[in-house]
């Protein structure tokens, strides 16, 4: 690294250390979800992570956006998929018709085109994406790399993603019979190098680190309670059961994403840290509503 590079590096690093947890929330036109927002550089000197809440209109639907991006090897894919995904997403002609091809199309082709775009320079930037689309009274939810999607059900808290590791037998037999290999180094890494099996970027791993996601799809009902995104900077120290647990009292997303993210630097957590809370509103609105004698 030249001297100018490594005082430029050093200053964007200073100016990310010096970032504050930033957060927020909303709530959607036709009263059905709110959501909330946290996100911090935890205990890391440059913020990798990104997030996206989004309400848009398509074909007369109001539509949800979620979504959390973890980026490695600089942040620059993350900052992509952020500004590009939802929007390749909604424009996809079968959005409504044919909602899991739009997803599935929207995420590899927002990855060739980060990759067309990083063409002249010499780089190897990649992110995570897990996201969540609601439309009417689906939710659908899309997982690239290792950030995660729970649900509370009933009081339950279910898992509606996989992390995708590459000691996984699946996702090492696909790595493996596309020519790559899988090998310990601190942690199952593929090529030796990187700690998740897809993801976007990754331009010298792209033969065997793909951007397809994996798609799970929810009703919305009266027992769909709420929706935590969150990067692994909180399931490395926090399991599913406590993120739900400790999300279910709080009736402000904004104020539970605050807290999972506070709950998981307390514990000890090494990595950028950003949590998305969204919360179900159907049939829980009136319950709580005082009852005259």
């Amino acid at each position: 690294m030249g001297y100018l590079n490594s005082v430029l590096s050093c200053s964007s690093q200073i100016h990310a250390a010096e970032e504050a947890p930033v957060s927020g929330g909303g709530l959607s036109q036709n009263g059905k979800f709110s959501y909330g927002y946290a996100s911090s550089p935890g205990k890391r000197s440059s913020m990798e992570d990104f997030y996206e809440t989004r309400i848009d209109g398509v074909d007369g639907e109001i539509v949800g956006l979620f979504g959390v991006f973890d980026g490695h090897g600089g942040a620059r894919a993350a900052e992509y998929v952020k500004h590009n995904l939802f929007s390749n997403l909604i424009s996809h002609p079968k959005f409504i018709s044919d909602t899991k091809s739009a997803i599935a199309d929207a995420y590899n082709h927002t990855d060739t085109e980060f990759l067309k775009s990083e063409n002249n320079q010499n780089r190897d930037a990649g992110s995570t994406a897990s996201t969540a689309i609601l439309v009417g009274d689906r939710l659908l939810v899309a997982n690239v790399g290792d950030s995660r999607a729970v649900i509370c059900r009933g009081g339950t808290a279910i898992a509606v993603s996989r992390d995708h590791k590459p000691d996984q037998t699946d996702e090492r037999r696909r790595i493996e019979d596309a020519g790559g290999f899988v090998m310990w180094a601190g942690t199952w890494r593929v090529g030796g190098v990187l700690a998740v099996s897809r993801a976007f970027g990754d331009r010298l791993l792209k033969q065997y680190v793909v951007a397809d996601p994996e798609i799970q799809e929810e009703k919305i009902d009266s027992s769909l309670e709420f929706l935590i995104l969150a990067s692994d900077g909180l399931w490395d120290v926090v399991t599913n059961e406590e993120a739900v647990a400790m999300t279910k009292p709080i009736p402000d997303p904004e104020e539970a994403a605050k807290r999972l993210m506070q709950e998981a630097y307390q514990r000890g957590s090494a990595d950028n840290i950003t949590c998305v809370v969204v919360r179900f509103l159907a049939n829980q609105g009136s319950p709580s509503l005082p009852t005259s004698g």
